[in-house]
């Protein structure tokens, strides 16, 4: 028997039923993380997000960060919406569980293994017992891996001396190492400054690829938001490419470096921003895999589990 208690209390739940929840609010801000070099900085100095989501009510936040690691921890705790770093970064992060996911790739900047202009080390192999400048997780740390494996020595076979890029620079200039590696414009400059000398370079190592990340949430939530971010990028990116002369002086203008040492930086890298494909998430894998065999991760990690595909 249908009592007064029973329809009323059916007609609650059919109401909650009902209810319609409010849209989610599309943030007013959006925040991004940058290094001084590659297509963000270009983005940033153009002000392209800016100008693209004016229309939209959206103010973009940049936030500098020295190298990737230390970007990777402000994306995890969600201190920045999207950020962009080279290929190590991501896998540290992915093996301490970070909350990201690669959402756009392109190439990499230059790196190299380099040493002073007078050292006696001609080869990789003669960095044996030597001591090297390496900022730790970083594009340059995974170059420096390739390396020098290829040279057939065991990583363990150097003396890592994990420093950031500012440190390794000066370890550099007063001798404390005997070679350095690192990326540009740090490359292009050292190459200027102290007549460095380079070993082997990222040409040896094969193709390297820098990477657009996102805070998963943000992903989950908004991502029409970074689609149209990502668009944007692109965008930069075929000026950039079609331009190279101009993002030499934007560059130099922007980091107050010299003109000669940014023009060899963007002689070494593109700009084109492109989806993560299987292939690409491939030689990422491969690369993750090379640094837990190394014990320089302490898991393995699934590269594919942290590839975004809600922008397809």
């Amino acid at each position: 028997m249908i009592t007064r208690r029973t329809a009323l209390t059916g007609l609650g739940l059919a109401s909650a039923s009902l209810v319609v929840r409010p849209a989610r609010a599309e943030p007013r801000r959006l925040r991004i993380g940058l290094q001084k070099n590659g297509v963000f900085l270009i983005a940033k100095t153009r002000r392209a997000l800016e100008e693209r989501f004016a229309a939209d009510g959206v103010a973009v936040e940049w936030l500098e960060f020295t190298f990737g690691p230390p970007l990777m921890e402000a994306l995890n705790v969600g201190a920045i919406d999207i950020g962009t770093t080279g290929d190590a970064p991501p896998i540290f992060a992915q093996a301490a569980r970070g909350r990201f996911v690669y959402a756009a790739t392109y190439p990499a900047s230059g790196a190299a293994i380099l040493v002073p202009k007078d050292s006696e080390l001609k080869t990789v192999v003669d960095l044996k017992g030597k001591r090297i400048a390496i900022p730790k997780g970083s594009s340059a740390h995974n170059v420096a891996a390739i390396l020098i494996e290829q040279s057939g020595l065991a990583f363990d076979d150097v003396t890592a001396a994990y420093l950031p890029p500012a440190d390794g620079q000066a370890a550099f200039a007063r001798g404390a190492v005997d070679a350095w590696a690192v990326w540009d414009p740090f490359y292009a400059i050292a190459e200027d400054q102290f007549g460095a000398r380079v070993l082997s370079s990222s040409v040896d190592a094969g193709p390297q690829r820098s990477f657009t990340l996102a805070n998963r949430g943000f992903a989950t939530e908004h991502p029409e938001l970074l689609k149209a971010a990502i668009d944007e990028i692109a965008r930069v990116g075929e000026w950039a490419d079609a331009h190279p002369a101009d993002v030499a002086t934007l560059f130099a203008e922007a980091t107050k470096t010299p003109l000669s040492a940014q023009r060899r930086a963007v002689e070494r890298t593109g700009f084109k921003v492109a989806p993560v494909t299987t292939e690409i998430a491939a030689g990422q894998q491969a690369n993750a895999d090379r640094f837990h065999r190394l014990g320089l991760i302490p898991n393995p990690v699934v590269v594919a589990d942290a590839v975004w595909t809600s922008g397809a």
